[in-house]
């Protein structure tokens, strides 16, 4: 399995999940560039992922919602902040309602997805970071680690097929 570690940190806000590839930078970047790659890998295999608009552009704006098992749908985007192709990318995770606004009530996390070469494959370093510990602990308490870990974990078969 790619995750290879899981690190939560109340003190900090953060949520930081290192996960290693048997591919290249460049095609771990392209699952997250493509949006028909992305939506292979960014909802748990419960939860797929529809992508509806994707640009890893700064200021571009990716909205998506992930359909559970009974058919119901969790929509949220991403505002994609700095794009360093093919070695990083930031952006804010909010959760959204159907109509792809900001849902308020639940937190939004800054995001920093870092891709770097690694015993002749890639090593991914995802982090979240919270504005509030208690944001931090309301997804935590939502499963996001336990489906971080799922999503990411789908990306060897994606890279192999």
């Amino acid at each position: 399995m790619p995750v290879t570690d899981v690190q939560h940190d109340l003190e900090n806000l953060t949520l930081t999940i290192t996960a290693d590839f048997a591919a290249p930078v460049s095609r771990i970047w392209q699952v997250y560039a493509d949006p028909r790659q992305l939506e292979k890998v960014w909802g748990p295999p419960s939860h797929p992922a529809t992508v509806v608009d994707h640009t890893l552009t700064p200021g571009s704006r990716t909205t998506y919602f992930m359909t559970g098992p009974d058919g119901e749908k969790y929509a949220g985007y991403w505002e994609i902040t700095a794009v360093n192709e093919p070695t990083s990318f930031s952006f804010l995770d909010g959760f959204a309602d159907a109509d792809f606004n900001p849902n308020p009530d639940l937190p939004v996390s800054k995001n920093t997805y870092t891709f770097t070469e690694h015993d002749g494959g890639t090593r991914a370093v995802y982090v979240a970071t919270f504005a509030s510990a208690e944001g931090l602990q309301q997804v935590l308490d939502m499963g996001v680690v336990e489906g971080s870990t799922l999503a990411i974990n789908q990306i060897d078969a994606l890279i192999a097929s």
